[in-house]
């Protein structure tokens, strides 16, 4: 699509014009799954007016069943039409905020939370926060394969373009799907690991971009099923390489003008800017629950596979947890803060609004930010690392989740009701992993105890 639609009118123009039948309505739960129910296209005038309600009490971390009703309002600036689907009586989707009977922001709803805090940016003085993540994935042959293992189909590594990129085509419909979605890709290539790919997105808005990263998801998803693969964006499917990452770019701008751009800096960085990444480093415990929000997430946050563990920032250093890219120094638009621990399978809505509350934080209390450290912090000892006050990352989601509950930060960014189903949730998928029996036991235990 060359231009979004901006209103109601103009996405009714367009499904008349190309003979939408079905209009998807799109949300996420709590944990960043996609949901949908479809509607038929002649319900839109209706949908546009009031919303369509349905019912919540099946959707995770949404309201008991005794106060189970909600409304999705649709925005029609995220009208997209489907490529996967027919075109003849075509599929669109529309992404949707949640609202209560009562028409007032439901507080469960992930999109509501970002957008909460963008509004604090905004009363901050920062019109624009701009994120672009890079979001790694594999294909695999099926989502189940019969010994348990999955089956790669290629042994490509970083920037391959032989018969060893397995990928190559599929990579390319998906971006062009991606394109006919209105989202505009700047790279594609295969990643680090064998069968492993990525797929950049031009920067974008945060809450756009939000909603960008979970259309991604899903045709990154749904191309590959149309070849007989499953892609999956779990952080760490195979052992003993790297696993998936989703290093995320920022900046703020006032206006045009990039808040953290300073030309008479040694690092051309503002004192916003600095503020904006101490704020992020000295929260990143609290908030790697968000970020990393799986029991397998902290199976990929090990050292020594580019996955970022200690909370230091660096100007080329990848073993830092925030990097200044240097690709084009002193170039005002350009300056930005890269975060390198959050992974693919996070809920983009809560994590881009906990990275945005941190750095808020940094800014708002004047956080000084320490040198920068460009030494490899893996070859650091743990007495090094503690004596030039680098923390460390949680190295379970047990330890995670226990930070985040007693946040005061977190609490506040995302709310009371997100923040307490969150946090019970996360403990009960903690303490399901934690009982479990596994291979590794057996096989290392059995024989000999």
């Amino acid at each position: 699509m060359s231009e979004r639609p901006k209103t109601a009118d103009d996405v009714k123009a367009i499904v008349e014009e190309r003979n939408i039948r079905f209009v998807r309505l799109w949300f996420t739960d709590i944990l960043g799954h996609l949901k949908s129910f479809s509607i038929n296209a002649a319900e839109l005038d209706d949908a546009f007016e009031g919303g369509m309600g349905f019912d919540g009490s099946s959707i995770t971390g949404f309201n008991a069943i005794e106060e189970s009703d909600m409304i999705a309002m649709p925005d029609p600036s995220t009208f997209a039409i489907l490529p996967w689907r027919p075109e003849e009586q075509g599929v669109g989707r529309m992404f949707c905020d949640i609202l209560t009977p009562e028409r007032e922001p439901y507080e469960g709803d992930p999109r509501y939370v970002l957008r909460r805090t963008l509004e604090r940016a905004r009363q901050m003085g920062f019109d624009h926060f701009y994120v672009g993540p890079e979001l790694e994935y594999f294909y695999f042959k099926n989502a189940k394969p019969d010994n348990g293992k999955p089956e790669i189909l290629d042994e490509g590594g970083y920037f391959d373009l032989t018969t060893l990129d397995a990928g190559t085509d599929v990579r390319r419909e998906t971006v062009l799907a991606l394109e006919r979605l209105g989202i505009h890709v700047e790279y594609s290539h295969h990643e680090v690991g064998p069968s492993q790919h990525e797929v950049d997105m031009r920067y974008a808005d945060a809450l756009e971009m939000a909603d960008n990263t979970m259309t991604y998801r899903i045709t990154v998803k749904e191309i590959a099923m149309k070849y007989g693969w499953h892609a999956t964006f779990m952080p760490k499917p195979l052992f003993g390489v790297n696993g998936s990452g989703m290093h995320t770019h920022q900046s703020l701008f006032q206006g045009d003008k990039n808040a953290f751009f300073d030309p008479n800096d040694q690092y051309f960085l503002s004192d916003t800017a600095k503020r904006f990444i101490a704020g992020q480093l000295r929260h990143a415990r609290e908030i790697s629950s968000i970020f990393a929000q799986w029991v397998n997430s902290y199976k990929r946050l090990v050292p020594g596979y580019e996955a970022p563990v200690y909370c230091a920032w660096s100007r080329r250093n990848r073993s830092a947890l925030i990097r200044v890219p240097l690709y084009h120094p002193g170039k005002e638009q350009a300056t930005r803060a890269e975060i390198r621990c959050p992974d693919p399978a996070c809920n983009p809505y809560l994590t881009f609004a906990v990275l945005l509350a941190a750095g808020l934080e940094g800014i708002e209390k004047g956080y000084e930010l320490p040198e920068p450290m460009e030494k490899n912090l893996y070859h650091l000892s743990p007495d090094e690392r503690k004596r030039l006050g680098i923390e460390q990352l949680p190295e379970t989601l047990g330890e995670a989740i226990e930070l985040t509950a007693e946040s005061e930060l977190v609490l506040r960014t995302l709310g009371e009701h997100i923040f307490n189903r969150y946090v019970e949730i996360k403990r009960q998928e903690w303490e399901e992993y934690r009982v479990q029996v596994t291979q590794w036991e057996l096989d290392r235990y059995l024989p000999v105890l």
